[in-house]
């Protein structure tokens, strides 16, 4: 027997999923598919649209399934864990314009600053307690608490991020209108680049001393 509680989530969840990939045409970021199905032959070189497909002999009904029910045992340095449901995690979403993921974050843990330049996301918070905020392009901030049930939206290339803010472990499922989002994350793009940007147009961007700039470098180095 599954309680309420669950089945308003699971209601919820496939509610977002309609939102993003319904009409299809209209709301998809990628071009439209051809075929009914195209499983990611992972293997071979992605091509323009995706990867190719699996010959459909290869095809098999455990293609289009993938399981997000299992907490993770081990978190990186945010203290988050990633569980991936894009091209690349689940490939039965290749040509297909969705993807999805399931994001935990220990206690005190944050999905740090960063946007996906290809997708819109929607989300739902399924346990704990999750600050999500967003900043436009005119920076203005937007923020909120959200606890198990409640949805959030953050625009297609906008930052954005999430803070477990409760007592407990937190986990949220982001949904995207396509099957590759992207992800530019503001600290990596700055200093984790290869070759590396200059410290002078680091230290002239954020008016600091060079040894600032140094002292974040060396920080992420070491993580």
């Amino acid at each position: 027997m599954y309680s309420s509680s669950s089945v308003s989530l699971f209601g919820l969840l496939c509610g977002l999923v309609v939102l993003l990939i319904l009409p299809f045409s209209s709301r998809a970021s990628d071009p439209d598919p051809l075929q009914d199905v195209c499983i990611a032959d992972l293997s071979a070189p992605i091509s323009i649209n995706g990867f190719p497909c699996k010959p459909d002999s290869e095809v098999t009904s455990d293609d289009f399934f993938t399981d997000f029910s299992k907490n993770p045992t081990t978190f990186n340095v945010f203290k988050r864990a990633v569980t991936f449901g894009d091209v690349s995690g689940f490939p039965a979403v290749n040509t297909q314009g969705v993807s999805l993921f399931r994001i935990d974050l220990d206690v005190g843990g944050i999905n740090p600053p960063h946007t996906h330049p290809r997708g819109t996301e929607a989300g739902i918070v399924t346990r704990g307690k999750v600050l999500v905020g967003l900043v436009t392009t005119n920076n203005t901030f937007f923020s909120k608490v959200l606890t198990p049930g409640m949805v959030f939206l953050i625009p297609r290339a906008l930052i954005h991020f999430q803070l477990n803010v409760g007592k407990g472990p937190a986990t949220f499922i982001p949904i995207f209108n396509t099957q590759n989002p992207g992800v530019s994350d503001s600290l990596t793009t700055l200093f984790d680049t290869t070759p590396p940007i200059p410290n002078k147009v680091l230290t002239k961007s954020f008016r600091v001393s060079n040894d600032v700039i140094n002292t974040i470098r060396a920080a992420r180095a070491s993580n």
